[in-house]
């Protein structure tokens, strides 16, 4: 049996000083290792997210296609209101038929990003 104690996604970045400034500038997420080349922030204690300069990787980038980074949230609302403040311009939240609210937006690399919460309207239905 594994015993994984955390897990990271690297996004391999033509615009990567671009990409790297969104995550830390926009989304004030929390740098763990920064180098010339890569960068990895942390999204809570057992997930990361890190952006690697393709320029000086053996991997090129996906320039966004295929990619979509999920987060759950408590809180859509604020969420998507801190996001607007933020300057990054999400889109409207969307209420999905499996329970959802969900907000998408896109970061310098054309990388698909999903904020969603659990739709408190529907859980207060369900007998």
């Amino acid at each position: 049996m594994m015993d994984i104690r955390t897990v990271n996604t690297i996004l391999y970045c033509k615009k990567w000083n671009e990409t790297v400034a969104f995550y830390k500038t926009y989304l004030k997420l929390q740098v763990i290792t920064s180098l010339e080349w890569f960068t990895e922030f942390k999204l809570n204690e057992t997930s990361r997210l890190s952006v690697a300069n393709e320029a000086r990787t053996s991997i090129d980038s996906s320039d966004g296609k295929g990619i979509t980074i999920t987060m759950e949230v408590d809180d859509i609302e604020s969420t998507h209101s801190y996001l607007q403040e933020a300057g990054v311009h999400p889109a409207e939240i969307i209420d999905h038929a499996w329970g959802s609210r969900v907000i998408y937006l896109y970061d310098p690399e054309g990388n698909r990003l999903e904020f969603w919460s659990q739709n408190k309207k529907i859980d207060q239905i369900k007998p």
